[in-house]
């Protein structure tokens, strides 16, 4: 019995991990699918084989370096195609996502991506992480305006049993929420099909316009808008000493052996794995990896029935999703500015790194997380100088 109940809490953490991931950035996967002008058969492949992709990752690496590590598709890469595929045959496409995936597994192969991440400081690590999280925080009480009936009843029950049964706070929230949202009548389950779905072989084709155009900027993208963050969210949660190289690696030949079918770019994640790395995955750290070894599962059901889960997934109303990622992420986002604004030095860029994380900047198609990190580290580098005697 024990045994059983240890699992709920990371089943639920796994399970809303994966929704929070498919809600918040499907339908950017769906607009670069629409732009590489690719059949209803292939975007299935494609998504298909980005879900199997995140699946075989997360369990592989989760259980190889028992520390929950979590992957997912590139949503800036993604915004990028969205754009940039217009145009693109489908073939050289998926040469540029084939050259996307060699870059990135030699930059984890040699070992200069660790190497960097390695003198990022805690605290600015920290700050960036509670940056990307604040959102969803935010928009926690948000959706309670737009939907006070459902929102409240599940902020008032996360408050209580964090209170009495800490563990089975999220999953009595989540189940709770769907019960609400039935009630209201918000649930919408008879219009989702339900079949399997199949790969689709793409050859590939290679163009320098192509490689230049597309698989540079998405390698770029991915590495400083996704994999800098998945790391940082890793120091940030106590996983430090978690060999980065080879998480890289990983990501970069998934992509490499799945892009033929259409996967783009897999990383770290960064918003989706804090959920897996706090108290309400698994009340003991070194058992959190549970959580991501369950999305992982999910995951992978999700690629069998890639041409079914995006209906599944829009059956939930946008509020009981956007309150149960704030709810589930509470105690991460807390931890996270603790330990920012714990040490006096580094405090200042600290705050830096947060404020311009949370502002939404982006710069050459890079996001604020990227350019938090390089605000904080130029605020720490200008406080080092020596005043002039």
């Amino acid at each position: 019995m024990d045994r059983m109940t240890s699992w709920i809490s990371p089943l639920s953490a796994g399970f809303v991990a994966v929704l929070v991931g498919f809600t918040s950035s499907a339908v950017i996967v769906f607009q670069a699918i629409s732009a590489a002008g690719a059949s209803p058969a292939q975007a299935t492949s494609w998504l298909m084989s980005l879900c199997i992709g995140m699946g075989a990752t997360c369990i592989g690496l989760s259980l190889r370096y028992k520390v929950p590590v979590l992957t997912a598709w590139s949503t800036p890469g993604a915004a990028l195609l969205a754009t940039s595929l217009v145009g693109v045959p489908i073939s050289e496409a998926i040469g540029a996502f084939i050259v996307c995936g060699t870059l990135i597994t030699i930059v984890g192969i040699t070992g200069w991506f660790e190497r960097i991440m390695h003198k990022i400081p805690l605290a600015i690590a920290s700050a960036m992480l509670a940056g990307v999280l604040f959102r969803f925080g935010v928009d926690l009480f948000g959706s309670m305006g737009q939907q006070l009936p459902l929102v409240f009843t599940m902020f008032i029950a996360y408050l209580l049993f964090r209170r009495w049964q800490p563990r089975y706070a999220i999953p009595v929230v989540l189940c709770l929420g769907v019960v609400v949202a039935a009630w209201l009548g918000l649930l919408r389950f008879n219009t989702v099909p339900f079949t399997l779905a199949r790969p689709v072989w793409h050859s590939p084709s290679f163009s320098l316009g192509t490689v230049l155009g597309v698989a540079l900027p998405l390698f770029i993208v991915t590495m400083a808008s996704q994999n800098i963050p998945g790391i940082a969210t890793l120091q940030a949660s106590g996983y430090g000493k978690t060999p980065i190289s080879p998480l890289i690696t990983w990501t970069g030949i998934a992509t490499l052996v799945l892009a033929p079918f259409g996967a783009y770019a897999l990383n770290l994640a960064a918003i989706t794995a804090a959920i897996c790395m706090g108290r309400e995955a698994h009340e003991d750290p070194a058992k959190r990896y549970y959580a991501s070894i369950a999305a992982g599962v999910f995951y992978l059901l999700c690629g069998v029935a890639a041409a079914s889960v995006v209906g599944l997934l829009a059956a939930f109303p946008s509020e009981l999703v956007k309150a149960l990622a704030g709810l589930a992420l509470l105690g991460t986002i807390a931890n996270a500015l603790s330990v920012a604004m714990s040490n006096e030095q580094h405090r200042e860029a600290a705050l830096v790194t947060f404020l311009c994380t949370v502002s939404g900047f982006t710069l050459g198609g890079i996001g604020s997380a990227f350019w938090g990190l390089v605000a904080g580290a130029i605020v720490l580098f200008v406080s080092g100088w020596r005043k002039p005697v």
